[in-house]
């Protein structure tokens, strides 16, 4: 089994900074991809920012420039720096990992969510 536990989040003021972290434990051979993803209220989970194995990047349109993910294997760690937030990043941040288990079994989990708000 295979555990994801965030910290960060909060609520800050239009403009300011917050950072998220996530770090995976268990029967772990390989993280594939290790990311996050965010749900509003009333929205579907939609991707933010996500990093492979080789160190491919993917980012949201809505937070390019803004957001920066980083990832180290070894540590078996993700972070999220958001800068320039925006009440509408308001949403519970999922931390997202695509493992490859020892006995080479490959599934994805979730963290159990932080909540960010974005208000003033």
């Amino acid at each position: 089994q295979v555990q994801l536990v965030e910290s960060g989040g909060g609520l800050v003021h239009p403009g300011g900074s917050l950072r998220l972290s996530c770090a995976a434990s268990g029967s772990i051979s390989r993280i594939n991809v290790m990311g996050w993803y965010r749900q509003a209220p009333g929205k579907e989970r939609e991707l933010v920012a996500r990093d492979t194995w080789g160190g491919n990047r993917n980012y949201a349109d809505s937070v390019k420039g803004r957001f920066t993910i980083s990832k180290d294997n070894a540590k078996k760690t993700v972070a999220l720096e958001m800068n320039s937030l925006k009440p509408e990043d308001t949403a519970v941040y999922y931390c997202y990992a695509n493992v490859e288990s020892l006995r080479n079994f490959v599934a994805d989990y979730w963290g159990q969510g932080t909540q960010v708000t974005v208000s003033s």
